[in-house]
């Protein structure tokens, strides 16, 4: 290590740590821990190396500090996030852009300089009297093309005990690289912190992203979306990454789905949060190979697919034994999980939607809680937050699939989009070729704004791709890039649309939770070319005949003509006044999108005016 380095170090880290930093032969990286410690004035640094010791320590330490509190099951802790810190923070979250350029309108930003005085003036001493922790993790498998190093500077016990059970432990792959290793590097601290170890100065809430540099800057905010830099707020790094390079970084789920004769078919699924995407990645008996993130890349003509993580941050709103009984086997047994914003009673965990009674009172992210208790604002308060979550990692997971750190990934099949649609699009098409579906799907994605993110609740939005609030590049560029991947591939994966959120006229959903689970084997055996399908305006839709012995096999139960009718009847009116407002999206706040989009849309536009011309605004599969 460098003596200018060496000098802010050594007089506050022990022997033992400081060792461990120096072994990584590292110039950047010790420039980055030395700035950290220098601007937060830490009483000392720990370093953690990939050792079981290490690993145990973050996890003790959590019980000690009371970050987390210990649960009656083994191994089960909460977290409390405060009342104001329950999501992703959009107002918050900004990038930084140096003077003279911009990014796309869509996103949040500020001029490079005036942001980082901002934020480093309220990092300046925030960890006084505090440990800063100091994490080497990956995304992606270790050793691999996929794998990206990450380091994470911290003052909280919980965001480290969340990296252990959602990344891949990463100081020998720092060493292991040495001055080669290009990195991600993330600094947060909670800021000030009450009683109950929450951050109270939420109104000084920042995380911005300097992507000139790949470093994460967060404070004054504890909850896991906002302060583990490897998730989200790293995803916006890597996205420029991928663009620099030719691959694709995306807000994707991966599965294993089987198929007849004992076949694996790998499928990745982009969901807006609390839109079915946890859901869908667990369907019971099939492998999980990711729920949040997954990296593409081209190899050899085929889409390789791997997850950028090695657990889940889940939200645990809705969780119960028949719906989700891998998730909710883990959450009910020994073993290691944080829960978040829960109602703890008697040392167990109750959350929204939950089988059972909920218990009166107990404690929760506003503190001491009892039914009927309002916020400042004369509100209710419910027992749990609506974005409580749980952490876990994947391999304890009794179907976890075998491929999570095969280096080379696995080749993709499949992929679908899906978001909160209540009047237009089927529950499952498939797109007529990979640009007609990475538009009219993916590009297209249309969804209603959830609990998931702080804000109104209910608004209608474009979430290009699901990952839009992602894109640290302007987003017709990263459509372009979609497009141009399909053609790096002999065989593009097929492309799919869903949505289960279609209702009748009196507002009643026209499919059940777990029909998913069918049109998601449907997207197996198209992927094989073993069913046909109906031609319809907006994509190719199951055939009922198909559809019949898919209920029977996999849900066990009838499928009538007037349940296929209900979900797959082509709703002209609704799907034009959709081509409406995504175009007028385009138009206004998307100028650089690549011509294909307003021509595929515009095409589509015309099938549906074709289609209404002959049979009328409401049109029965079987009429198709």
């Amino acid at each position: 290590m460098k003596d200018q380095y060496a000098e802010i170090l050594k007089p506050i880290t022990d022997d033992a740590n400081f060792e461990k930093l120096s072994a990584i032969d590292n110039d950047k990286l010790h420039a980055f821990v030395a700035d950290a410690a220098q601007l937060c004035t830490p009483a000392s640094v720990w370093v953690s190396s990939d050792s079981p010791e290490d690993v145990e320590h973050t996890r003790k330490m959590t019980i000690e500090t009371g970050e987390e509190k210990p649960l009656a099951i083994e191994g089960h802790t909460v977290h409390f996030d405060g009342p104001t810190d329950q999501g992703r923070d959009r107002q918050a979250t900004k990038y930084l852009v140096p003077k003279g350029e911009t990014l796309s309108q869509e996103l949040n930003q500020t001029e490079r300089e005036e942001g980082l005085s901002e934020i480093r003036g309220l990092l300046e001493g925030s960890m006084a009297g505090r440990t800063m922790i100091v994490r080497f993790m990956a995304l992606g498998p270790n050793n691999s093309d996929f794998s990206i190093p990450c380091v994470e500077c911290t003052d909280s016990w919980y965001v480290s005990h969340a990296l252990n059970l959602l990344y891949r432990l990463g100081y020998e792959e720092f060493k292991r690289l040495g001055q080669k290793g290009r990195f991600f590097a993330t600094l947060h601290s909670s800021g000030k912190v009450d009683e109950r170890m929450v951050s109270v100065e939420t109104d000084k809430k920042r995380i911005y992203i300097d992507h000139t540099k790949d470093t994460v800057y967060s404070v004054n905010t504890q909850y896991a979306g906002n302060t583990v830099g490897l998730k989200k707020l790293a995803l916006r790094l890597t996205i420029r990454k991928a663009d620099a390079e030719g691959w694709l970084a995306e807000h994707m789920f991966l599965s294993g789905v089987h198929g007849p004769g004992g076949r694996k078919t790998y499928l990745a699924g982009a969901f807006p949060s609390a839109c079915g995407k946890t859901s869908t990645a667990m369907l019971p008996g099939e492998t999980i190979l990711g729920d949040d993130i997954a990296y593409f890349r081209p190899v050899n003509g085929k889409c390789m697919a791997a997850n950028a993580e090695a657990g889940i941050f889940g939200i645990i709103q809705n969780v119960n034994a028949e719906d989700d009984p891998a998730i909710y086997e883990v959450l009910t047994k020994p073993g290691e999980v944080i829960f978040s914003n829960v109602l703890i009673n008697d040392g167990k965990p109750y959350w929204l939607g939950m089988e059972g009674e909920i218990p009166d009172e107990g404690e929760n992210f506003t503190g001491q809680w009892h039914k009927g208790k309002k916020d400042a604002k004369g509100n209710e308060i419910p027992p749990a937050h609506k974005n409580a979550r749980y952490a876990v990692a994947l391999h304890a997971l009794s179907n976890c699939d075998d491929k999570l750190e095969d280096a080379d990934g696995v080749e993709l099949a499949g992929i679908m989009y899906g978001g909160r649609d209540l009047k237009a699009y089927v529950p499952c098409q498939q797109g007529f070729d990979w640009e007609h579906g990475i538009i009219a799907y993916g590009a297209a994605l249309e969804t209603q704004t959830t609990f998931a993110t702080v804000g109104k609740e209910g608004v209608p939005e474009i979430n290009l791709m699901s990952i839009q609030d992602f894109v640290s590049i302007p987003l017709g560029k990263y459509v372009q890039n979609n497009l141009e991947f399909g053609k790096k591939l002999d065989s593009p994966p097929l492309v799919f649309g869903v949505n289960y959120f279609l209702c009748d006229d009196e507002g009643n959903f026209v499919n059940k939770v777990r029909d998913k689970h069918v049109w998601v084997k449907w997207m197996e055996l198209r992927a094989h070319g073993e069913v046909g399908a109906i031609e319809s305006p907006t994509g190719l839709l199951p055939k009922y005949e198909d559809l019949v012995k898919l209920f029977s096999e996999v849900r066990g139960q009838d499928y009538s003509k007037e349940d296929y009718i209900r979900q797959f009847t082509i709703r002209i009116p609704e799907n034009i006044a959709k081509m409406d407002r995504i175009e007028e999206k385009y138009r206004e706040d998307i100028p650089d999108a690549p011509e294909a989009v307003l021509k595929q849309l515009q095409a589509q536009r015309q099938r549906l005016e074709k289609l209404r011309e002959q049979k009328g605004d409401y049109v029965s599969p079987f009429d198709l």
